[in-house]
């Protein structure tokens, strides 16, 4: 189970349009229902019904669809910015003490 999977999911069960999901995640139609299938097989269920005005959400996927909304929300708190935090990644603030790999200190 990937993000992106998660993301699609979410996005076609508040449209209800595989096309509509795709086209507001900048993906291509065949991608979205890709990561669908895949969220399916890794969960051993169907996630929606197809019909030709678009999908709708099974009870198991009812059932998921809240806890999606709520991993994709705690991974978008994870990525947000932190104010005590340096601006640039990977940066070791200044006389912040740094492990040497390999040196003991017996």
């Amino acid at each position: 189970m990937h993000e992106r999977e998660l993301r699609a999911f979410v996005s076609v069960a508040e449209t209800g349009r595989m096309d509509a999901a795709a086209r507001q995640l900048g993906y291509s139609q065949p991608a979205i229902t890709y990561q669908i299938q895949c969220l399916e097989r890794s969960l051993g269920f169907k996630l929606f019904t197809r019909h030709p005005g678009g999908a709708r959400l099974t009870r198991g996927g009812r059932s998921v669809l809240t806890s999606a909304q709520a991993v994709l929300a705690l991974m978008s708190d994870i990525r947000g910015p932190r104010p005590d935090e340096d601006a640039e990644c990977g940066r070791t603030p200044a006389g912040a003490a740094v492990p040497m790999a390999g040196k003991n200190s017996a």
